[in-house]
């Protein structure tokens, strides 16, 4: 039997409620550790790269004491999202690639990005392109989930649908996203001639109330995993949720404590 009513599966989240439900409660944790591991200067200019739902930007904005901020993303979904709910005047976004920056060369202070480098299909010129921007003793910083280790909320869930499809490998976060892991992200870096390139897990922990409050942003179908269920029948949609609901660490009290991983890594123009 066809365990799937509809194709396709959505590599890239577009509506910015549905990834905040889904990761940004999680990714706010990790921008805010990332933030005092890079320790940039107040009064600072910053760029901002693949802003999506301006997270990062705004943990910037509210910790940095940052003379700007600005946010770039590929989806003008996203940008519309985050210039409605950013009403700083420090801040400010516009849709672009992260592969060629509509920037002059040496301009900011800092350069970051959060999440979203594994997504960019031409890694080594998006890396290319925040050093360009940066000014000379200026860092470039960024972090991704470690998919294939201690991001539990996604392991446990792609690991249960392996056991349900087998075509889930092709799918796994975990398996198409290599550069998701401390060498490689330090070659990338260094390779662009990056300076004294370090790197850094950052482990948060994420708390659900009950099931419900762990399942439910899986039925957004946004972004990979998501969009996997959607495309499933009914009936394989609850065979799925009662083998991820089979393996979750549920307390007595039906709270689900796991842990979050991501890389960071910074390096210096």
């Amino acid at each position: 039997m066809n365990k799937h009513s509809q194709p396709g599966i959505k590599d890239v989240w577009e509506v910015g409620d549905a990834y905040g439900s889904f990761m940004g409660r999680w990714s706010r944790l990790v921008a805010e550790e990332f933030l005092r591991w890079l320790s940039v200067a107040p009064r600072s200019k910053w760029l901002d790269i693949g802003c999506g739902t301006g997270v990062l930007s705004k943990i910037i904005l509210d910790t940095a004491d940052p003379l700007s901020v600005k946010g770039i993303d590929q989806a003008s979904a996203f940008v519309s999202f985050v210039q409605a709910h950013s009403p700083d005047p420090r801040a400010t976004f516009e849709t672009g690639p992260a592969e060629s920056l509509n920037s002059e060369s040496e301009t900011f202070d800092a350069v970051v990005s959060g999440l979203v480098l594994n997504f960019v299909a031409q890694g080594e010129m998006a890396v290319s392109e925040m050093k360009r921007v940066t000014k000379p003793g200026g860092v470039v910083g960024a972090y991704v989930w470690d998919y294939a280790g201690r991001m539990q909320l996604l392991r446990i869930f792609w690991d249960a649908a392996l056991t349900f499809d087998p075509q889930v490998a092709t799918l796994d976060e975990g398996r198409r996203f290599p550069l998701c892991n401390p060498k490689p992200l330090k070659d990338l870096f260094a390779g662009q001639g990056l300076r004294n390139v370090e790197v850094l897990p950052i482990n948060v922990h994420t708390r659900f109330s009950d099931f419900q409050d762990y399942w439910k942003p899986f039925l957004s179908g946004q972004g990979p995993a998501p969009s996997y269920v959607a495309s499933l029948t009914k009936e394989h949609q609850s065979d799925l949720r009662e083998r991820v609901r089979a393996v979750l660490p549920i307390s007595t009290s039906g709270e689900i404590h796991l842990s979050a991983r991501a890389w960071a890594v910074r390096g210096y123009r």
